[in-house]
């Protein structure tokens, strides 16, 4: 678990929280192409609810 306090704003932005017990569940990094979420994206109820975890992520690798 990523403690909120513990981060560094300037640095790090909260994308994702969990809504039963307010922990971080996603952040990227604001000045590096680097971003996490804690969930498994793949799992989502929709076939397409996560699908823009996975564009990010190919944006990124395309950009490199």
């Amino acid at each position: 678990m990523v403690d909120m306090d513990s981060l560094d704003r300037a640095q790090v932005e909260v994308t994702h929280i969990n809504l039963n017990d307010n922990t971080v569940e996603g952040m990227r990094h604001l000045h590096e192409p680097v971003f996490s979420v804690q969930y498994h994206p793949e799992a989502a109820p929709g076939p397409h609810d996560s699908r823009y975890v996975f564009n990010h992520f190919k944006k990124l690798i395309l950009s490199a």
